[in-house]
């Protein structure tokens, strides 16, 4: 779909919508927080009506984000949520409590965005710096909070912090849930850099909730940022005494350093029958996510070493003894080796194959890669439903199959075998 104001239609669907923002991948991710600022001035929202929290993090964020509004929500507010990516949906980034935007109010949203995105995209001070999709995303999703009258927005940061659009807003709370070696091409070598710029969301006098077991460079760098803004640092723990329907361990730190955050939002603890039903109810798709049938198929979005390293804590336990297949396609800007070390320890076989995303490494690299690990057998097969089929045929009815290393493998699979890819940013 073409995206030129002359194919502007005030009668757009969700469907409409959703091609637009796709159509607007091809511009890539452009850093910054002037086009962002210009195009919430258009839309009459330089000033939020209602308080934010902001978090940010290597790994963890879409999780902690949903925990924290579900949290906040059962304690009777009214609670927008934006996170990212999505898995099948665009309108799953925005919600409404635990929905997600009616189809007709993300039309409604995408449409009235996209008009003051022509108009910034008009005055740009260069030649071609037009509004990014997440920039419109964020922009579509704080107008629909607005519109809606919640009482607190919770938002997932895109990448890094500093300079990502999610940083127009002013957060009395901010989060940080883990720090590790990625995006360094953007964010900076070391743990140190990476955490800097996450930690730049941080406000003078704000709170600043830190998940357990952060890196000690991280650590101290966050306590270095709370102290010279004089904002309140809060370590969380590393669990909270309740039952989880998600599963895996890294799940449980996530819930818990979404309890602390919203005791520090709140000023008082949550209730303890609210968090419990919260915790049994919750389930963040694509994170830990056991599927119906025989044998037991778990999907889980780990898509980068520390993603692994804490799905691979999870996996003794779940699979108590049986024979465990994985399903695997990673990124081409991932440690895949690294990655898959962590990975094949625990595996019996692994079954390579390639998600639709561009970016993803061949299917025969990553087999190239196992040989030269020298772990599991690896088997290649094309396409990510015919892969996760031989997965089942070799783990067998008694075994358990995984597929990882890639949130988009999560998304081809959740989508009908032969269906259009979706977003690959």
């Amino acid at each position: 779909m073409s995206w030129s104001s002359a194919d502007l239609r005030e009668n757009w669907s969700a469907g409409d919508a959703e091609r637009h923002l796709l159509a607007r991948e091809q511009f890539g991710m452009r850093f910054g927080l002037d086009r962002m600022r210009r195009l919430l001035n258009v839309l009459e929202l330089p000033r939020l009506s209602f308080p934010t929290i902001h978090v940010v993090g290597t790994n963890g964020k879409s999780s902690t984000t949903r925990m924290i509004a579900a949290l906040l929500a059962r304690e009777g507010l009214h609670v927008g949520c934006f996170t990212s990516p999505h898995l099948l949906s665009y309108r799953e980034r925005i919600k409404i409590g635990e929905h997600d935007i009616a189809p007709e109010r993300f039309a409604a949203a995408i449409t009235r965005t996209v008009h003051a995105a022509e108009l910034v995209d008009r005055t740009a001070p260069e030649a071609g710096d037009i509004v990014t999709q997440f920039e419109l995303l964020t922009a579509a999703a704080l107008c629909e909070f607005e519109s809606a009258g919640v009482d607190v927005a919770v938002l997932e940061a895109g990448l890094g912090g500093r300079y990502d659009a999610t940083n127009v807003i002013d957060s009395r709370v901010a989060v940080l849930t883990n720090v590790g070696l990625e995006h360094t091409r953007y964010l900076g070598p070391t743990v140190a850099d990476i955490a800097r710029e996450k930690l730049e969301v941080v406000r003078a006098g704000a709170t600043l909730i830190v998940g357990a077991d952060l890196d000690p460079d991280a650590l101290a760098l966050a306590r270095a940022t709370a102290e010279e803004r004089g904002a309140t640092l809060v370590e969380s723990s590393a669990q909270v005494d309740v039952e989880l329907r998600s599963g895996g361990g890294y799940q449980r730190r996530n819930f818990a350093t979404a309890a602390s955050t919203v005791r520090a939002f709140l000023g008082r603890d949550a209730g303890h029958d609210h968090i419990a039903a919260v915790a049994a109810e919750l389930v963040v798709r694509g994170r830990f996510e056991v599927l119906a049938g025989t044998p037991v198929t778990l999907l889980d979005g780990a898509h980068n070493d520390g993603g692994i390293e804490a799905l691979a804590e999870s996996l003794p336990a779940f699979t108590a003894g049986r024979r465990l297949v994985a399903v695997v396609s990673i990124l081409d800007d991932k440690d895949a080796a690294g990655m898959l070390a962590r990975l094949l320890v625990h595996c019996e076989a692994v079954v390579c194959t390639a998600c639709m995303s561009p970016r993803a490494l061949p299917a025969a690299t990553l087999a190239s890669l196992i040989g030269q690990i020298g772990g599991a057998g690896a088997t290649v097969v094309l396409g990510p439903h015919r892969a996760l089929a031989r997965a089942r045929d070799l783990a067998g009815e008694d075994g358990v199959v995984l597929a990882t290393g890639s949130i988009y493998l999560i998304a081809d699979l959740l989508r009908p075998e032969g269906a259009p890819g979706g977003s690959t940013l």
